[in-house]
């Protein structure tokens, strides 16, 4: 029988095998981790390598994402569909063994991770979703939700602020099936970390109000396992297993060091691991009872099929909350969605005032809450600002896991995050509330969620200078253009509130990516429209002003500015002018139209043209082209009544009217 140090052995060959052949990656923390994971995989982890998509699946985050051969490894080894030819073909192009794990590339890979301590996030969200997913479902005998998540961490994991952020919440809300595995090997790329990280980990953590197993000897595989169960057992308050590893471990001239951390060993020293470490076999060979060993098929379809049976009593005893699961799991919307959401859209139409997007955007979530069993979120401590509860708006805390609202706590870049992880698991329609120009301490969290096509949903409220006295450090400028450039990443900028509803079908309804709903603070006059117009909405942009099939100019305007564009046209009409106006609240929706479309609304004929948004300029010369004319914020902002600031910035009415009043209308410049 083989031993667990052999066992490890295979994940440490795979590893260094890997990264030699495409001289590129990292050996070390796969080296340094295999024994932790050979009894973690083996002895703990809930998992189906036939179906990776098992809803009651132990979740395991790799947060140090840069160490994936790892991961591929344990993947490959346990009868995941990640063939030897993947593994060979490590950090090659449209390979399956990217350079670090990328979610839906790889079977089994449950996030993106690379950016560090983003996993950690993403864990502390799986964890969440999976207590109140327990706690909406699970009924007496019949535990159809329980499952642990396991995410591994590095030093480098718990220097990011955000594993910080993260932690702290985790430690508040009592995630107690949430396992960390710190591996503290005490390397980072620069080399020994004494020089920069020598905070009391294990004590943060304690003052977190975590579990905290201290000084386990990572490659033991004795002590691994009895911190494994000791913090399986600690059920209100997560766990963190502080792993003493040697980075590299079983290479005689590079272990401990920082030079195996991110290049190959090299030839002559993987030679030497091998002799060193016992392992016989040829580069990518892994000997047939090293595979029966580490198989966890059978297991695992053993495991799902006992979930199956006891899925059947809970649907024969409960059958509604049984289809109301497998809708909620497969991501699917209620049979009543799309009544409700048009009745929201037809009622703001009659009934809708003069209201700040932000408080449209309430409405609209109390109008779509009921429906949305699914729908958690929250705010980075701005809810009254954000307007981001609802009349069944219900805290998540320790002690009443079954809510539906988040209090996250000045914590922006972790709110993104987590809400990444809460999407990754399955079951919810995330969303979490701040002001636009704090959607900078999330952005990285933004970019994964888009890389990662999660159904994420920003609102980012106080949207621009109309913020007022606050001044340039709040007063969002360049945010909105930044963000629509990002790919895959959907932005609404809603004019009033029927923009604002159907903003928020489409970002409920879109299941490829994560949707910005960037909404104002100020009051907005309500726009009247024919049906026609609130229809097309849904395109992006839209004709709201058609000033004849042959207009002389054409205004583009987004948000609080479209009103800008309409009040000039008002007190234009009478002089016969031709304007068109065009209300553009979402560009990258607007991009997808058929191209008769496009041109219908922006008709090529006609090239005086003028954008207007308060906010960077520069993004809008791709509608306008270099004759146009763009009226913006081209600096950052001033601390003065938004309307002051309005002036300042020439974004007012009066201005627009005497720059249509140009004696050459053909040159708008």
């Amino acid at each position: 029988m083989l031993s667990r140090r052999e066992l490890a052995n295979a994940v440490r060959a795979l590893s260094m095998d890997a990264v030699q052949q495409a001289n590129s990656g990292h050996p070390g923390a796969p080296m340094g981790m295999a024994d932790i994971m050979e009894v973690l995989w083996n002895d703990f982890l809930k998992h189906n390598p036939v179906n990776p998509k098992w809803p009651d699946r132990d979740r395991f985050v790799l947060s140090n994402g840069h160490g994936s051969m790892l991961l591929y490894a344990l993947l490959h080894l346990s009868g995941y569909d990640l063939p030897m030819t993947e593994i060979r073909n490590f950090r090659q192009l449209h390979s399956r063994t990217p350079g670090h794990p990328e979610y839906n590339d790889t079977p089994g890979v449950e996030t993106t991770t690379g950016p560090l301590g983003q996993g950690l996030a993403n864990a502390v969200g799986m964890a969440i979703a999976e207590r109140t997913l327990a706690a909406h479902f699970n009924r007496d005998g019949h535990d159809i939700v329980n499952h642990h998540t396991y995410v591994s961490v590095g030093d480098g994991c718990l220097m990011e602020g955000i594993s910080h952020e993260a932690c702290s919440l985790a430690g508040t809300l009592g995630l107690g099936k949430l396992i960390a595995i710190y591996d503290c090997n005490h390397i980072s790329i620069d080399g020994d970390i004494s020089g920069w990280f020598t905070e009391d980990v294990p004590a943060r953590f304690e003052a977190y109000n975590w579990h905290v197993i201290r000084a386990v000897d990572g490659h033991d595989a004795s002590q691994i396992s009895k911190a494994i169960a000791a913090a399986r057992s600690s059920t209100d308050k997560p766990s963190l297993i502080c792993c003493e590893t040697i980075i590299g471990w079983g290479s005689p001239n590079k272990q401990g060091k920082e030079s195996c951390h991110g290049a190959a060993l090299g030839a002559d020293e993987i030679k030497l691991t091998r002799e060193h470490i016992g392992w016989r076999h040829e580069p990518f060979v892994i000997p047939d009872d090293y595979y029966a060993a580490w198989d966890a098929r059978k297991r695992g379809a053993d495991r799902e099929q006992a979930w199956s049976e006891n899925f059947r009593a809970y649907r024969k005893k409960y059958p509604e909350l049984a289809a109301e699961f497998e809708r909620r799991m497969a991501g699917r919307l209620p049979p009543d969605w799309g009544r409700t959401v048009q009745t929201l859209i037809d009622t703001t139409v009659t009934k809708a005032t003069n209201i700040a997007t932000r408080k449209a955007s309430q409405n609209a979530l109390n109008a779509i809450g009921p429906v949305l069993p699914e729908l958690i979120g929250g705010s980075a401590d701005l809810t009254g600002s954000n307007n981001t509860d609802w009349s069944g708006s219900v805290g998540i805390s320790k002690n009443r896991a079954g809510g539906n609202y988040i209090y996250y706590g000045v914590r922006e870049f972790a709110m993104a995050a987590l809400n990444n992880g809460i999407a990754l698991h399955g079951g919810f329609i995330p969303y979490g509330g701040t002001f636009l120009i704090f959607s900078e301490y999330a952005r990285n969290a933004l970019r994964m969620a888009a890389i990662m096509r999660q159904r994420n949903i920003f609102v980012l409220t106080h949207d621009s200078i109309g913020l007022g006295e606050d001044g340039p450090t709040h007063q969002a400028v360049e945010q909105t253009a930044t963000l629509r450039l990002m790919p895959n990443m959907s932005v609404w900028r809603p004019a009033d509130a029927v923009e604002t509803a159907v903003a928020w079908q489409a970002a409920v309804e879109r299941t490829s990516g994560p949707t910005c709903l960037v909404l104002s603070r100020q009051n907005l006059p309500q726009q009247t429209r024919s049906p026609q117009q609130v229809g097309e909405i849904r395109k992006g942009g839209y004709i709201l002003i058609h000033g004849g099939d042959e207009p002389e100019v054409i205004l583009i305007a987004t948000g609080s500015e479209l009103a800008i564009a309409m009040e000039a046209t008002a007190q234009l009409s009478t002089k016969g002018r031709r304007i068109r106006v065009v209300s553009m609240p979402c560009t990258d929706v607007f991009d997808t139209q058929e191209l008769t479309y496009r041109n219908r609304v922006l008709p090529p004929a006609c090239r005086n043209r003028i954008a207007i948004e308060a906010g960077v300029p520069d993004y809008w010369y791709k509608y306008v082209g270099l004759d146009g004319k763009v009226m913006g914020v081209p600096r950052f902002g001033l601390s003065a009544p938004a309307a002051e600031i309005f002036k300042h910035f020439n974004l007012t009415t009066a201005k627009l009217i005497e720059l249509l009043d140009v004696a050459d209308q053909k040159n708008l410049k």
